[in-house]
């Protein structure tokens, strides 16, 4: 991931959802180990009703293990799951009326678009299947709502990946799920269909007010799509809160450095100030702490100065423009590179020694 620049707060939806209702999610006290492997260590998470809630985290952090038993297609060893009040831990994947769409789209090559849509709803047992009136009718409204009400006699092989990916959640909605869970949903798709699909998918959920889950190890796909996101490392839940939080407020160093480019220096803490080279930074730590810390910078966190107020020195290893803003890979006198990002800076020429001042960053105790 590049990195990630500030967001701007996330709006209160409170749309009606014309799909299905609304259910809060909690999970208590979660753990799963396969064979020897412990996958989720006593996670507990509240899920608000009718929120987008992003879980990020790099491979293996469990995502897809907590995602799985939300959905009842594996169970925990311990811990309780609770739909809107009531415990589906153990309640079969069947009944627990959840949506799920995978990163790839697992449709029925056989079946037409709108039989692909319709196929939970026909799949039930005589005495809960809707009318077949009734089922061309929401196949037909779900048709609307992605987008796509002139496909639903085409076939998966004569849809582009995008289109596919669409079926894939108009299916998942047809059954009127209490919660929509989707599992990388893009991942599969190139860059540009990435990102007109998730300014579609924010749409579709302002639309329904859908509860809906989604996995994702992309930062940025995160942090543009939720309402909140829930950071995940090592099968522990690190931080959750809105995009903003934990961008601007990350609990720890695993959280800070996962959400984007970050200069890590060694620094002296005295009673919460900190100091770099001997010089004082403007950012400040705990009150009362004291000692050996590690400070971290975002890109946009230094700025070039003068030899004598610098924190940090160096040579200009490339600069080039990219976003609207000039990056500059410099080589620190330690041996270690860092990138600072501003956007009044011509480009410099490689091997020119330079100072940068730390502005802003965040400390962390050793």
């Amino acid at each position: 991931m590049n990195g990630a620049t500030p967001t701007t707060s996330r709006r209160a939806h409170g749309v009606t959802n014309p799909i299905g209702s609304s259910t809060a999610i909690r999970v208590e006290g979660l753990s799963k180990t396969f064979d020897t492997a412990a996958v989720l260590h006593d996670l507990s998470l509240d899920v608000r009703a009718g929120e987008l809630l992003a879980l990020l985290g790099p491979s293996g952090s469990g995502k897809t293990t907590l995602l799985r038993i939300i959905a009842g297609l594996d169970f925990p060893d311990r811990g309780r799951i609770i739909f809107g009040g009531d415990d589906a831990t153990q309640v079969p994947v069947q009944e627990r009326a959840v949506g799920f769409v995978f990163q790839h789209y697992a449709l029925f090559k056989h079946m037409s678009v709108a039989e692909n849509i319709a196929y939970g709803l026909n799949a039930r047992k005589r005495s809960d299947r809707p009318a077949r009136a009734e089922i061309r009718r929401r196949v037909g409204d779900l048709l609307d709502l992605i987008k796509l009400s002139g496909f639903a006699d085409r076939y998966p092989s004569q849809l582009s990946g995008g289109q596919r990916q669409r079926i894939a959640l108009a299916r998942a909605l047809a059954v009127e799920p209490r919660v929509l869970l989707l599992d990388e949903p893009f991942g599969a798709l190139d860059a540009q269909v990435r990102k007109d699909l998730r300014r579609w998918l924010r749409e579709i959920h302002d639309r329904t007010g859908q509860t809906t889950i989604f996995v994702t190890h992309d930062q940025d796909e995160a942090l543009e799509l939720s309402d909140r996101v829930a950071v995940l490392d090592k099968g522990r839940l690190e931080q959750v809160g809105t995009p903003d939080e934990v961008q601007e407020n990350p609990v720890s160093a695993t959280v800070l450095k996962f959400l984007g480019d970050t200069i890590e220096v060694e620094a002296i803490a005295q009673d919460g100030q900190v100091s770099v080279d001997g010089k004082l930074t403007p950012v400040v730590g705990k009150r009362g702490l004291t000692g050996p810390v590690k400070l971290y910078a975002r890109p946009w966190q230094l700025q070039f100065a003068e030899s004598s107020e610098a924190h940090l020195h160096g040579t200009v290893r490339s600069s080039y423009r990219t976003q609207g803003r000039q990056r500059i890979e410099v080589d620190r006198t330690e041996g270690k590179t860092v990138v600072v990002e501003a956007s009044d800076t011509a480009r410099l020429a490689a091997g020119l020694p330079v100072g940068l001042r730390i502005v802003g960053g965040y400390v962390f105790a050793e």
